[in-house]
């Protein structure tokens, strides 16, 4: 999963930054509502996490340019009012949940996994896919009922691979996913990520090369072959 944080005090956003990537949720961080408009205009986000009072546009602002656009993109909003007044006029802007500073990661991450699990109602909240099991609540994987335990950013890649259900997954688009803005679009992250997540799924091998074009989860492959 990966989030458009937009919140203007440094020593928190990257608090929580730090906080979402031990949980494999990667973030970008907007310190005001301009850079805001500008990710959102280059980058796929899962969810938009808005501070409402930033310099610049305001998160409102940016929350009415999300549902202007047409975006089914989910939005939580951030502040420090708790007045039912303040969190009705959020929700009527297109928020689709609310949360008040301070707050806790935990709530935060939780309430990230609901929406993202509403936002794809459409797939089982347990993915299952050629012996693979893959339960991105509890972030655990089986494979034909052996647990295997992945790193963050192995789960993540996976993650992105089962989803598309045995179709190809360029390397660019699971750095997107898996990574915040700060990784190396030319950096071996991905190839060498995937090559550890191959061994740690064991033989046959579950993930298939397509050369020139990226990576599948190979749905012929079984334990018996």
């Amino acid at each position: 999963m990966r989030v458009l944080l937009v919140e203007d005090e440094p020593f928190m956003a990257e608090a929580v930054r730090d906080g979402l990537r031990l949980e494999a949720i990667a973030a970008d961080i907007a310190g005001d509502g301009d850079t805001a408009l500008e990710l959102l205009g280059v980058n796929d986000y899962d969810i938009a996490v808005l501070d409402r009072d930033i310099p610049g546009p305001s998160g409102d602002a940016i929350a009415q340019h999300i549902v202007a656009s047409g975006s089914s993109m989910p939005i939580i909003m951030l502040t420090a009012a708790d007045r039912l007044d303040d969190k009705a006029s959020g929700f009527e802007l297109g928020a689709d949940d609310y949360l008040t500073k301070p707050f806790e990661l935990r709530e935060l991450v939780l309430r990230l996994r609901a929406l993202d699990r509403r936002r794809a109602h459409n797939r089982p909240p347990v993915r299952e896919i050629a012996g693979l099991r893959l339960d991105p609540f509890r972030r655990e994987v089986y494979r034909d009922g052996r647990y295997v335990a992945l790193t963050r950013k192995q789960f993540a890649v996976l993650e992105v691979l089962v989803a598309a259900e045995g179709g190809v997954i360029s390397a660019e688009e699971l750095l997107e996913k898996g990574w915040d803005e700060n990784a190396d679009p030319f950096t071996n992250a991905v190839r060498i990520t995937v090559s550890a997540l191959r061994k740690r799924l064991g033989e046959p091998w579950l993930i298939a090369t397509v050369a020139g074009v990226g990576y599948r989860i190979d749905t012929a492959t079984t334990s018996d072959r």
